[in-house]
């Protein structure tokens, strides 16, 4: 756990209750949030055209790619070993609230957790793709791969998913408002 003085006020700020929102988004307690993680303008001195996300896995941040040698960068966890995508793709769909259904291969993996979600689970408070997704796609075609917020803000900074970039749910709204279908993502 991490000392509340470790991230301003101000920051801590954006991780309060979200407003406005169909189901509820849960404040993080600013003693839960680690200071690198934290939604932050930084310096970038890749090559992507502004617009683009660029995701680091090793590191577990995401960048949004901004003008002036700029991006904002967030924290998110990553999939486990041998299940994360990696490469260049596409925002093909954004969803609020999304439904889920876990793919055939995670309920080949782990039946008992995610078998009785064969069907599917609607959007809401306790869906595992949060509060919004951004569905990747590849050639034209879905790759089951998305950016998507999680109800399990502890999981950020790790590798932990099914192949998912999971971000805090304040963080994926503030993204989703951001960044347009079709938008470019690399994701290295």
């Amino acid at each position: 756990m991490v000392s509340s003085s470790a991230v301003p006020a101000n920051v801590a700020a954006r991780y309060g209750k979200a407003p406005n929102e169909k189901f509820d988004v849960a404040a993080i307690d600013a003693a839960d949030l680690r200071p690198e993680y934290v939604r932050q303008l930084v310096d970038y001195n890749g090559n992507e055209a502004p617009g683009t996300i660029v995701v680091d896995p090793r590191d577990r941040f995401l960048y949004l790619v901004m003008e002036n040698g700029k991006a904002l960068r967030y924290g998110v966890g990553v999939g486990k070993e041998g299940l994360e995508f990696t490469g260049k793709a596409r925002i093909g769909r954004k969803a609020t609230w999304p439904h889920w259904t876990p793919t055939p291969n995670m309920i080949r993996r782990e039946p008992n957790r995610y078998g009785k979600w064969a069907g599917g689970m609607e959007g809401g408070a306790t869906n595992p793709l949060g509060a919004r997704a951004l569905y990747l796609h590849k050639g034209g075609k879905d790759t089951l791969f998305r950016i998507h917020g999680t109800n399990e803000p502890d999981t950020i900074g790790h590798a932990v998913s099914s192949g998912c970039i999971r971000m805090l749910n304040q963080d994926v709204i503030d993204l989703y408002s951001r960044v347009p279908v079709g938008a470019n993502v690399v994701v290295r």
